[in-house]
């Protein structure tokens, strides 16, 4: 395994910290709010997210993928909330551009270099032989 804080693992650490707030959402949903059905939905986020952290720290390919694939998803988001968003602009007031714009690079940054650190679109080293 990898060193676990390097940017190569910055996006499945993410995700565990995902699946931690989503698990103590399962806690209070089925605890305090006595709900059944959103803390069972929840459940299953949580059980994605576990799995996505847990095979991308131990450096399984498929994982890594889903996990950078999260991450453009996550930039995009905060890119396009600069130019749409009206609620984050009620809610943040004269601050917004600058929060937004930050947490956006701050993503960008972040997904650049763990698909930079695990190689994710690169071409393989060895080339596929032909008949």
């Amino acid at each position: 395994m990898k060193k676990s804080l390097s940017w190569a693992n910055s996006l499945d650490w993410f995700m565990a910290l995902l699946a931690l707030i989503t698990a103590l959402g399962v806690l209070q949903t089925f605890a305090i709010g006595k709900h059944y059905i959103i803390p069972t939905i929840l459940l299953v986020v949580t059980v994605l997210l576990g799995n996505l952290a847990w095979y991308g720290l131990t450096q399984t390919n498929w994982a890594k993928r889903i996990n950078f694939w999260c991450g453009f998803l996550l930039t995009a988001h905060g890119f396009f909330a600069l130019f749409w968003s009206k609620k984050y602009r009620e809610i943040l007031g004269d601050q917004f551009e600058l929060i937004c714009a930050a947490v956006a690079l701050v993503f960008f940054v972040v997904t650049w270099m763990y698909a930079k650190q695990n190689r994710l679109f690169t071409k393989a080293l060895t080339p596929i032989p032909t008949l």
